[in-house]
């Protein structure tokens, strides 16, 4: 009868659902006592002779039979309710904790385990809160009242039900240990090979294209086999206190009626015999209930560490902020920023200071590794740096709300992430209350509309899982096009343009117009419109200008452009 503290902790959100299936599994109890009582006083009467009686008690006996239908139908109706109810508020908990801890801790996350807690984990958590608690109470409280009760009728069997009812719910207790640790080691497992499963259906195309399918098929099926092994020994254990119950609920159940008979001196009343015996099945009815219910909800219990890393781990920034971003575009300054990655040797921004004046469009490029992405998630506040400051229209970003902060500042990645769902859904994301004239405006306004137009249905085209059927080119339009329906004041535009052609640029410098752009690419034929460009390089700013000043300096932009422009 493992209860576990966290899994407690967390039924704060779902203890009505529980305590409604408390009570109706508490009067189902109530109602087969009531039939046992009623069928043992029937026997009695019958074996006396006395058939008017006999004929009464069964009639009522029936009653409550019909009774005890209903309640077991009104208990699983609350039970399967109360199990939705419970998923679902457990996952939208799960969920919103996801978006607390941000990208910073997805990144350092298995997305297969992650979804695993979110998916199986949760669904045997239902089977734990919606049977198995509901049931612990009413294992506590009916053999309790039963045995207590039997004491005024026959206390040397009541005191021999009471140590077996009590064998029954401590002695198996000593594998508990056992069963949790073994139960923690196969969730491990499994959790791990939902991931290698996972990633191996994301990278089908990359493992066919080396021919390391079959290698990676070889190594999931040892995975597999590892968790087989797992399971079976976790059985084993399980099996041994299930045997163990069940040789003390018979022998218990024996037992009560032997000191029954011994009490009387052999010859016991027959009303004494049945009521022993029906109350003694009773008393072991919600145990046996008790056995099934752990086994159903034993996958949730073993979910536990998943569940606890997840709602323990601290999101990588808190969100003490009250301020809003000031009207109208503002200005970016990053103050001598230096930050460093968890568990990182180096810095990936060192010391650096530079400005995006209001309304303006400053281009950051250098090499792979130089901190141009880096200082995009620092100004999303993915991560506050370790020494400096980065202030928003003036404003610290500390002192700003997170909310305020995504509203107010759109990105536009280099991978762009489309859902399962219509075009207009998925545009729909940065605004849900948009119409359809104001979706239709943005498309056009990043040369998205034409594209859109030629799908089968239009807006109402349902892409494939991250928009699977479409180019690249035509994925980064309808993110720009998601951008320009947000209206955020401040637009990073992190490689936008690495799949974009002409149309895509000459939509971009309309996307840019009005806001203050943080522009990171490559490809330099991009940025030479910009502003002002700042080369990085390992972490700090090597140089600052535009297009033209850069290039006559011959340093690092004209390198790199040099670089480019070599056939």
């Amino acid at each position: 009868m493992i209860v576990h503290r966290r899994l407690l902790t967390l039924s704060g959100a779902v203890r009505a659902p529980v305590g409604a299936c408390v009570g109706l599994g508490l009067a189902v109890s109530a109602a087969y006592v009531g039939q046992a009582l009623l069928l043992a006083g029937a026997l009695a009467a019958l074996a006396r002779g006395d058939h008017g009686r006999t004929v009464t008690l069964l009639a009522w006996a029936f009653a409550v039979i019909a009774v005890r239908a209903v309640l077991l139908w009104a208990r699983e109706t609350v039970t399967v309710w109360a199990g939705a109810l419970i998923r679902a508020r457990l996952r939208d908990r799960l969920v919103d904790r996801l978006g607390r801890l941000g990208p910073a801790y997805l990144t350092g996350a298995r997305t297969g385990s992650v979804q695993t807690t979110l998916v199986d984990g949760v669904e045997g958590l239902d089977a734990y809160y919606s049977r198995y608690l509901p049931q612990v109470v009413i294992t506590v409280c009916v053999p309790v009242a039963l045995v207590g009760w039997l004491f005024t009728v026959n206390a040397p069997a009541a005191a021999v039900l009471a140590v077996a009812v009590a064998g029954v719910l401590v002695i198996p207790r000593f594998w508990d240990a056992t069963l949790l640790r073994r139960g923690r080691t196969r969730w491990a497992a499994f959790a791990d090979l939902a991931s290698d499963y996972l990633e191996a259906m994301q990278g089908m195309a990359t493992l066919r294209a080396f021919g390391a399918v079959t290698r990676l098929g070889g190594r999931l099926a040892d995975r597999a086999h590892h968790l087989y092994l797992t399971t079976m020994r976790q059985l084993r254990v399980s099996l041994v206190e299930t045997g163990v119950s069940a040789f003390l609920i018979q022998a218990g159940t024996a037992g009560a009626v032997l000191a029954a008979v011994f009490a009387s001196g052999g010859t016991p009343g027959a009303w004494s015999v049945f009521v022993v015996l029906l109350v003694a099945v009773e008393c072991f009815r919600p145990v046996r209930q008790l056995s099934e219910y752990w086994h159903a909800g034993y996958l949730g219990i073993t979910a536990v560490d998943g569940l606890e890393e997840l709602l323990s781990a601290r999101p990588a920034v808190a969100d003490a902020g009250t301020r809003t971003i000031p009207s109208g575009p503002p200005a970016i300054e990053f103050e001598r920023v230096t930050f460093t990655y968890p568990g990182a040797d180096a810095p990936a921004v060192r010391d650096v200071s530079l400005r995006v004046g209001a309304g303006e469009t400053v281009a950051l490029i250098g090499p792979s590794g130089a901190g141009k992405s880096t200082l995009a998630a620092l100004l999303q506040r993915h991560h506050d740096p370790g020494t400096g400051r980065i202030t928003l229209g003036g404003v610290e970003l500390g002192d700003l709300s997170l909310e305020a902060l995504r509203q107010g500042v759109a990105v536009v990645a280099q991978d762009t992430y489309l859902f399962h769902g219509t075009v207009a859904d998925n545009l729909r994301l940065a605004r849900p209350d948009a119409t359809g004239p104001e979706v239709e405006a943005a498309a056009r306004a990043a040369g998205a509309h034409d594209l859109i137009a030629a799908l089968p249905h239009g807006y109402a085209t349902v892409l494939g899982e991250r928009g699977a059927t479409l180019s690249g080119g035509q994925r980064q339009r309808l993110a720009l096009a998601r951008a320009l329906l947000a209206d955020a004041p401040v637009l990073v535009l992190d490689e936008a343009t690495s799949h974009v052609d002409v149309r895509g640029e000459e939509a971009l410098d309309r996307v840019r117009q009005g806001r203050t752009c943080l522009l990171i690419a490559h490809r330099l034929s991009t940025v030479r419109d910009a502003d002002r460009i700042v080369v990085l390089d390992r972490g700090t700013v090597a140089e600052t200008g535009d297009h033209a000043s850069l290039t006559a300096a011959r340093g690092s932009y004209h390198r790199l452009l040099t670089l480019q422009e070599t056939p």
